[in-house]
Order: C-alpha cells, then sequence, then structure tokens
C-alpha cells in the first residue's frame, strides 16, 4: 500500500436536509489540494445525485461514494450510474460499494439479507464486466441471473449502449468483518472502514495481505488504497471533546442494527470493549441513549479517534500515519480544513 498520505473530504449524512456549508467546504478542499471528496446514504439521501450536484462545481477533486449501497439498486444500474459519473466528471470517479445490514436491507429495500459476502463478489463481478464493456453479459451466479431465465424467455445478453471513459473505475469496499475486509483486499481497489483503530492496524493489514494474495495481482498491495474517516475534535478536555462523539459511538455500537447482528458492535468487541458495549447496547435499545453515550469511557474514543489539545491530537496522529491509512476522511466546515490539512500533511 502506498505510503503517500491523502486527504479526503467526507460530507457526512444528511439530516432533515443537506448539511450546511458542504459546497463551500468542498470548494476549499480542493483549494488546498484534498484528493477526494465523498457523500453518504443509508435510508434517506441518496449518495449519487449529491455527488453529481456538487461535484459539478469541481475540476480536481476525486468524487467517491462512501457508500452506496448494494441492495439499493441492481449491479447494472449501479454500473450505469459509475460510467456516466466518470464521464461526467472527466475520469474522477471512485464507487463505494457496502452491503449494508440486514435491519436496512430487509427493512428498507425489502430485500433478504443472504450471504453477503458471496453476493458482494458476484455484484463487483457484474459491475466490473459491463464497464469494461467486452462482451455481453451473460452472468448467472447464485443472486443475479443476467438475463434472467424465469421471465418470459426474451432477455439476451447486453452490452452498455454507452463506451466507458475508462475501462476500469476504481472500487472501494465498504467493510467492517475480517473476511469482507480480505474480500476488498482480494476484488476491490481500496477499503473503506468506518471504525478504525491504529491498535488493530496489524489484524487489518493481515487481513489485506490475505485478499492480495488471493487475488493472483502481484501490484495489487502497492496501488490498494484505504480511505478511513478519522474523527478529529479538538479543545482543551479530552473528557469534554469525547462528549461530541460519545453519541455516534453509542448509536452504531449499540443502535445500529439488531442484538447479535450488529457489525459495529462487533468492531468495538474486537477492540476489547466488548463489555462496554454490550452496556451500551443494552442501555440504547432500552431507549436510553443519553446513558448509553454516557457509559462510553474515553479510552475507548480514544481508540478511534483524535480529541484534546491540539498536542496531544498531534502526537497521537504519528501512530495513525504509521497503519495502512492511506487517505484521511475528515469533515466540518470550510473554516477548519486549512488546519486539518496542516496537521495531517505538514
Amino acid at each position: 500500500m502506498a505510503r503517500d498520505i491523502r486527504l479526503g473530504y467526507n460530507s457526512g449524512y444528511w439530516g432533515s436536509g443537506p448539511p450546511a456549508g458542504v459546497t463551500e467546504a468542498i470548494l476549499e478542499a480542493e483549494r488546498l489540494g484534498f484528493d477526494s471528496m465523498w457523500t453518504a446514504e443509508a435510508y434517506g439521501s441518496d449518495a449519487l445525485t449529491p455527488l453529481a450536484w456538487w461535484g459539478s462545481q469541481t475540476s480536481t477533486i476525486r468524487l467517491g461514494t462512501g457508500i452506496v449501497q448494494m441492495s439499493a439498486r441492481t449491479p447494472a444500474a449501479t454500473a450505469m450510474a459509475a460510467m456516466t459519473l466518470d464521464h461526467l466528471s472527466d475520469g474522477r470517479f471512485i464507487l463505494g460499494l457496502g452491503a449494508s445490514g440486514p435491519q436496512v436491507v430487509e427493512g428498507w429495500y425489502g430485500q433478504e439479507y443472504p450471504k453477503p459476502l458471496a453476493r458482494t463478489r458476484e455484484y463487483v463481478q457484474i459491475v466490473r464486466d459491463i464497464v469494461r464493456r467486452e462482451t455481453p453479459i451473460d452472468f448467472h451466479g447464485d443472486f443475479f441471473d443476467m438475463p434472467n431465465k424465469s421471465g418470459t424467455g426474451l432477455g439476451k445478453p447486453l452490452k452498455s449502449t454507452i463506451h466507458p471513459r475508462r475501462k476500469e473505475i476504481p472500487i472501494f469496499l465498504g467493510a467492517e468483518g475480517p473476511k469482507n475486509v480480505a474480500l476488498a483486499g482480494e476484488i476491490c481497489d481500496g477499503w473503506l472502514p468506518l471504525f478504525f483503530s491504529p491498535k488493530d492496524d496489524a489484524f487489518y493489514r493481515a487481513r489485506l495481505a490475505e485478499g492480495f494474495a488471493k487475488s493472483g495481482d502481484p501490484t495489487k498491495a502497492d496501488r490498494f488504497e484505504v480511505a478511513s474517516t478519522v474523527y478529529i475534535i479538538p479543545g482543551d478536555d479530552p473528557e469534554a471533546c469525547a462528549d461530541w462523539v460519545r453519541p455516534f459511538l453509542a448509536l452504531y455500537a449499540g443502535g445500529m442494527g439488531a442484538r447479535g447482528a450488529n457489525f459495529h458492535f462487533e468492531v468495538f468487541a474486537r477492540m476489547g470493549w466488548e463489555d462496554v458495549a454490550l452496556k451500551v447496547q443494552d442501555l440504547y435499545l432500552a431507549g436510553k441513549k443519553q446513558e448509553a453515550a454516557a457509559a462510553i469511557p474515553l479510552a475507548m474514543v480514544e481508540d478511534v479517534a483524535l480529541v484534546g489539545p491540539p498536542d496531544k491530537i498531534k502526537a497521537e496522529l504519528e501512530q495513525w500515519k504509521e497503519t495502512c491509512i492511506t487517505t484521511f476522511l475528515v469533515g466540518g466546515p470550510k473554516e477548519v480544513l486549512a488546519g486539518y490539512a496542516e496537521l495531517i500533511l505538514g
């Protein structure tokens, strides 16, 4: 993995509407030399529309989805959007994909959630085949059937009506579990962690190495990217700074997913915080969200975020720079971005 550290801007999730000041922040990020900007989707705003809207005002920064949920679109629809945005952006598009979890997939998209690893493998293969546009799509797997053999019988293998600007559009995988991280290393061009901790760097490097070995591509490790969100909250009091992060961690560790089927919970359990995560989950699922957040100790926040006085953040950042992360994704208003650039790249 290349060690030239880059910066990316993460626009974040929407609330009742678009986040304020994103257009100005993206333009400032581009002016400062940020490498990429990213949009998100859950079960509200989509990732592709704002990326096109905001991205149309830029000229150099790469444009990534962090992430497009696979259950929201067929592989063909995702490939069409990817080729379209890649043309409109003059080859700056990055397709970030993710499987999401059973609560969203079954509850929002009304689909089953079977074998996400195998389904992801098929999905990525179809997207790549469509983008390459070498042959008509004739794919018959366990999850996708193109042309569909159980319909009218009139379907036929098709090629995209447009030629791609690039035959290889970068695909990054949002992944947390060890097998999914290894899959990212095997079939994708990058990995999008959500809660990365430097203490788990060796664990993740080993999983990625498994994937690289299976890929059969000896150059894979050298060009693979890891674009990770890094939460940076400066201030005099680390505990007070951590309070900005605690509700987010409580939501994901405790409330994002069902008991026994929460991938975010498992990430914190692997870090050594299983007892805390269990308490947080009990409180959150009981409707006690503030108590759940308050139950998260400072040390747990510090495992996944940089909080406190600038000197403390700068010292702790050094261990982050030694990890497999190649792009640090930061957010916030445009006024903070120059400081982030100086801190991380300086």
